[in-house]
Formats: C-alpha cells, structure tokens, sequence
C-alpha cells in the first residue's frame, strides 16, 4: 500500500511541478473565465431571469455556470500533456516500470483535478470582486466542490483516453473544440433551461455539464446540498467508467 501510495505521489509532484513551470498557461486559465464574467456578467445584467427569485442578477446566476465551464476547459486539455510526455519518451519510461498503470493515470488525473478545483475556487472569489452575491455556506460547498471533482475527473480521463488513441497535438486540439463549445452552449452555464427552445432544453437536461452547474448554483445562490442519488451518482458513475477506460488503455498501449 506504501509503495501504491508513493507511486501515485511522484506523478502528482511531476505533473504539478510542470504545471508550476508553465505560468502563462495558468495565468490564461484564470484570465478566460474572467473575460466570460465580465463581457457576459455586464452585457446581459438586464436578462430576466425568470424562474429565479428577484434579488437573483444575471452576474450571480452566471458565476456558478463560468466556475464549471473552467473546469471542463482545463480537463479537456488534460490529454495534450500526455501527448508530450509520449514524444520525449518519458511516458514510455515511466510505464515500463512495475508500477500499476492505474496508478500512473490517477496520478496524474488527480494532480490536474486539485488544479481545476483550485482555479474554480479563484474564479469565485473572482466573481464575488466583481460583484457576484453568493453564499459560502460549508456543507453545499463541500458538495459542489464534489461535483466539479467528479466532472473534473471524467473529462480529464476521457482526454488521457483520446490522446492515448489519437497521439498528437492537432488531434486533441479538434478534440477540445469538438467538445469544449457544443457542451458549454447545450448547458444551462449561460441561460435557465426553462428560457431555451424546447429542443435545446431536452438536450441540456442530459448535458452532464448542466448538472454540475445546477449543483453549484443550487450551492451558491440558494446553500441547497443537492440530492446523492439524482445529483452526485450520475457523476460518480460517469467518472468511474471514463477513468477504467483511460487506465485500461494506457495498460494495452505500445508507447515506444
């Protein structure tokens, strides 16, 4: 068990100690939610917001919506270092240890989800310098926190399991924009399902997105825990089977 544990410590130091190394990146990372909350935020602060209370302003609704987003942005970019330590022949080093590769991959994935929940947390605090009334009350964080964790953990396995598939940089790229923008502008991130076409609010419904912002407004602006079964399960799930996939790959894969 001591050695499993320090197997999964040396990938989350190496994969934070990188990350550390790239400040722009992260700098960009912060900067990008910051540009959705004020162009968004103060572009539609008249937006009626019809099934929330009055006291609810377009800013506040919006934050929730943009600390999920940055994390699907930054999880769906996960697999692009996996690509680079495929091409200086790191990652073919590290696997051809006895170390389990599960192991390996929760490593990493774990480094960059501690990341993700630190950039979403910077983007509240930032939502809240601009003006966002939000509550902070312990235990709906704690369980928002969860669910970004979650949805972190699943997008970050699924991009592992596309670079493992596609190996190279342009890939991922079309990857990320694939992903990144249908999911955001199917979700309620921006707008309430109940002001969409009646289409789009079908699609939203089952936009796992949705239901991590939905978790995260239920938090911030009302202090509600959402619900085990309806609202945490379905991530944890979704979570599992992406991780088993991005593992088990990297467990089959000739990475020379």
């Amino acid at each position: 068990m001591k050695l499993y544990c320090l197997v999964i410590l040396a990938v989350f130091k190496r994969t934070w100690i990188k990350t550390i190394r790239r400040p722009v990146a992260l700098t960009f990372s912060l900067v990008q939610p910051l540009l959705w909350m004020l162009f968004f935020g103060f572009l539609f602060q008249r937006y009626s917001l019809d099934e929330m209370p009055p006291e609810i302003q377009y800013l506040d609704f919006l934050v929730p919506g943009v600390c999920s987003m940055t994390v699907l942005f930054g999880a769906s970019q996960s697999g692009i270092e996996l690509i680079r330590d495929m091409q200086n022949r790191f990652l073919a080093r590290i696997i051809a240890t006895p170390a389990p590769k599960s192991l390996i991959m929760g490593g990493k994935i774990s480094a960059d989800v501690s990341r993700l929940i630190i950039q979403a947390c910077l983007v509240l605090l930032l939502g809240v310098a601009l003006g966002a009334k939000l509550h902070f009350n312990a235990w709906p964080l704690f369980h928002m926190i969860i669910s970004l964790a979650l949805f972190g953990i699943a997008f970050c396995s699924l991009s592992c399991w596309i670079a493992l598939k596609a190996r190279s940089q342009e890939n991922m790229a079309t990857f990320v924009h694939l992903v990144n923008m249908p999911m955001l502008f199917t979700s309620t991130a921006l707008v309430p399902s109940k002001q969409m076409p009646d289409w789009l609010a079908v699609v939203a419904q089952f936009n796992p997105l949705s239901l991590v912002v939905n978790n995260s407004r239920a938090a911030l602006l009302f202090s509600e825990t959402p619900v085990l079964k309806t609202s945490l399960l379905p991530l944890l799930i979704m979570a599992g089977i992406l991780f088993l996939m991005a593992a088990t790959t990297l467990r089959s894969s000739k990475i020379n």
